[in-house]
């Protein structure tokens, strides 16, 4: 493809009817295969991802890893993968096309399950680990947005991309991989795992289906030392949960810090299920449940596979006119590094709600979702915006926001622009204690570790603050720092 804004028409033998969705990573496409005449869903990934990141731990080889992994699993209750392929600098995957949604998008709508759903969800989950294990397969990522779930009753596990094959070493021990929300407290510290990592997850999974809610919140290093440290809250404690206390136990059996101390398998998990359910247990029974669900608002229109015009990617999202269209162009190349061609869209929507440099690159931040990639991303944009602070008014582009020298964004959330000094540090210490108490002193080591950017330091120290409007009041303080 000469564009690479556009969506192939074919690849491989698969011919492609539907963007189903697209992110910063790839594009999932539904097709057809003609062969066997039968609907397929195509994951790729995009062309620069495969080819500037090809380590153990980096993107291709997750994707590699999905399809060699998902690829020895046959079960009811796993997303079958039937291909691996490239095509036109496209590496992609064909996959069973499942029409569902997820757990997460139903937990996210507040979708109540009953006391009797919750068994029958969990029974079926852990039937499909319970068989990936016994082929020496570990999902390692456990969470509702990986569970796709059926109005007919069934449930499918997706998403293997940071599997670990127990005979292969797809993937290294010392890389930390998971959602950190959903890892176990050995994903966390680096320590040797199995499949009891599943066993934890899926215990967080059941948490959620109980109370609406992970068991743990915060931010990464938040999420650590509680995942490490804490016991969760009994779901029967649990404000407005109102659950039966024998799913207590279940879940801090579930849930330990030991893997020794949690079930040894998924099969030992469902029959303690099965055990407190007692005969109020069906499989499917949830069904009756989705059925209820009320029906989400209408989605945007996927992208059209027709070519796009000659204007390119951004011709549906005109360029703000209160700005210089040079420093929106090095946004986008500086984003794009880290989110691919999406880069010029994301740029294109900011720009239109932000009045100066500095917000502008702390609101794309938010689109980095890799701490380390965030850091990086910020630290280059405290070069950019800092340059065009010591020019009149910042030069030609949008003007400074009213009463304000300096600009705050909410997402890495940090004044961007301005160098790190001792000074900055100490009073920055003093401001953060004020919320995490005296281990502020080593946070604020840590975060400037192998940076003299402002932004970077003070976006590292935000994270060490779970609640958001603690956070943000944080990042205000922090902002006014000389």
């Amino acid at each position: 493809m000469s564009d690479k804004n556009k969506h192939p028409a074919q690849l491989g033998k698969y011919r492609i009817t539907e963007v189903l969705g697209e992110g910063a990573m790839g594009v999932v496409y539904k097709g057809f295969d003609p062969d066997i005449q039968r609907t397929v869903a195509l994951k790729t990934i995009r062309q620069q991802v495969s080819a500037d990141d090809d380590s153990p731990g980096g993107a291709a080889s997750r994707f590699r890893n999905e399809a060699q992994a998902a690829g020895r699993l046959g079960h009811p209750g796993i997303v079958a993968v039937y291909d691996f392929g490239r095509d036109q600098q496209i590496a992609y995957i064909a996959m069973e096309f499942v029409q569902g949604r997820s757990l997460a998008s139903y937990l996210s709508d507040k979708l109540r399950f009953t006391d009797t759903d919750i068994p029958g969800i969990m029974s079926q989950l852990l039937d499909a680990l319970g068989h990936a294990h016994e082929q020496g397969v570990w999902h390692r990522d456990v969470k509702p947005s990986n569970i796709i779930m059926t109005t007919a009753g069934r449930l499918k596990v997706a998403d293997f991309g940071i599997a670990r094959i127990e005979s292969q070493n797809l993937t290294q021990t010392h890389y930390m991989v998971g959602t950190p929300s959903h890892m176990a407290p050995e994903q966390f510290l680096g320590k040797p795992m199995d499949r009891r990592v599943d066993i934890y997850g899926a215990g967080v999974v059941l948490y959620q289906l109980l109370t609406g809610r992970a068991p743990f919140a915060g931010t990464t290093e938040a999420l650590m030392y509680k995942v490490v440290n804490e016991d969760p809250m009994p779901p029967s404690m649990v404000e407005g949960a109102d659950r039966p206390g024998w799913f207590d136990a279940i879940v801090g059996r579930a849930l330990a810090k030991r893997p020794a101390d949690r079930f040894a398998t998924t099969y030992e998990f469902k029959q303690a299920l099965i055990d407190g359910a007692g005969k109020g247990m069906a499989d499917t029974g949830w069904e009756r449940t989705l059925m209820m669900a009320p029906p989400r608002p209408p989605q945007a229109a996927p992208p059209t596979l027709a070519p796009p015009s000659t204007a390119g990617a951004s011709a549906g999202t005109p360029a703000p006119t209160h700005w210089d269209k040079a420093q929106l162009t090095q946004a986008e190349q500086s984003l794009a590094r880290y989110v691919g061609p999406l880069a010029s869209v994301l740029v294109r929507r900011t720009a239109r709600e932000c009045r100066d440099l500095g917000e502008l690159y702390s609101k794309l931040a938010e689109q980095v979702t890799d701490p380390r990639a965030r850091d990086a991303f910020l630290g280059q944009a405290s070069l950019i915006t800092g340059a065009s602070a010591r020019t009149a008014g910042g030069g030609t582009g949008a003007p400074p926001s009213s009463g304000s020298k300096t600009s705050q964004g909410s997402a890495g959330g940090t004044t961007v622009g301005g160098p790190l000094t001792d000074a900055v540090m100490d009073k920055a210490q003093g401001l953060l204690a004020q919320h995490v108490g005296p281990i502020a002193k080593v946070l604020v080591k840590r975060a400037a570790v192998g940076t003299d950017s402002r932004a970077v330091f003070f976006n590292r120290l935000a994270e060490a603050v779970s609640d958001a409007a603690a956070r943000e009041k944080l990042l205000k303080a922090l902002a006014q720092l000389h």
